[in-house]
């Protein structure tokens, strides 16, 4: 069995325990792809530079980053930061780790988008100078070597965004991009965060949605997901659409949190829910 394991960059997810579980999955012989966020580092990071983190709203209602050339240089630090760290932590733990980003042999590859459609101040408009980009492409054959080879591979944005022959390093979301490279793998995804699951109300983790199993459980769980939980949702569905044995939202703080969110923690979205010969999730404007 491979599994996708996207560690969440909230502030308050800790790596620590997931990397200690892949490692264990590891050493039992599973292959374990690992893919990464940190969109609150880079928060954090321009600030400090007194730059002011840009946040538009497409015309769907989804909240992103708008990514122009100064941003973009400062994530590529970012995550190439983050994902360095991650690998020398699983080196530490014994896994031979190996970092990538998704223009590396482009592993996540796709139309780079030169404007988004935004809602501001009630009305529709084009901002231009946006470095975003739609993954179409996921270079699966990259990573099953890297399987074969006795490798864990540790994969984050940026993408390989193409336009007009040229490919430049552009955004892209980091669940979604867990998403692509699970459907393309035939993985169990397992999406993880800094609560249990996903909530029938938000506030209250004693409403735990735990499998979505027919369209009506879909449908309930489109309607629950709220703030960063609709991304969340968006991933799944490209997932299961994409190929994805299953997708699992669990605690990245629990102990042993994948191996638990694989034995039944957490909420588990099975391909049933969806009608995987119909169409992907709908495209956002902006990115993580």
């Amino acid at each position: 069995m491979t599994t996708v394991v996207k560690i969440g960059g909230a502030r308050t997810v800790d790596p620590a325990g997931a990397l200690a579980d892949v490692a264990s999955l590891t050493a039992d012989g599973e292959d374990v792809a690992v893919v990464h966020g940190g969109s609150p580092s880079v928060d954090e990071t321009l600030e400090r530079l007194g730059i002011e983190p840009e946040y538009v709203e497409t015309p769907s209602g989804v909240v992103g980053r708008f990514t122009d050339a100064e941003t973009m240089e400062v994530f590529e630090m970012v995550f190439g930061h983050l994902n360095t760290q991650l690998v020398a932590s699983l080196q530490s733990l014994g896994v031979d780790a190996v970092g990538l980003n998704g223009v590396d042999g482009k592993l996540l590859y796709g139309p780079r988008k030169s404007a988004v459609r935004v809602v501001e101040d009630g009305k529709r408009k084009i901002r231009r100078g946006d470095h975003s980009g739609s993954i179409r492409e996921v270079n699966a054959d990259l990573l099953e070597t890297l399987f074969a080879d006795g490798y864990t591979p540790v994969a984050s944005p940026p993408m390989a965004g193409a336009d007009d022959g040229d490919v430049a390093p552009v955004n892209t979301d980091a669940d979604r991009s867990a998403a692509h490279v699970a459907g393309a793998l035939g993985a169990t995804l397992v999406l993880l965060t800094d609560v249990e699951g996903i909530y029938r109300d938000p506030e209250d983790p004693a409403t735990l949605i735990e499998s979505v199993e027919t369209t009506a459980d879909w449908q309930a769980l489109e309607a629950a997901a709220e703030g960063f939980m609709e991304r969340k949702v968006m991933a799944i569905e490209e997932a299961l659409t994409g190929g994805a044995e299953e997708v699992v939202v669990a605690d990245a703080n629990a102990e042993d949190p994948v191996s638990r969110a694989l034995s039944g923690a957490g909420t588990h979205v099975h391909t049933s829910a969806l009608d995987t010969e119909g169409d992907t999730a709908a495209e956002t404007e902006t990115q993580s």
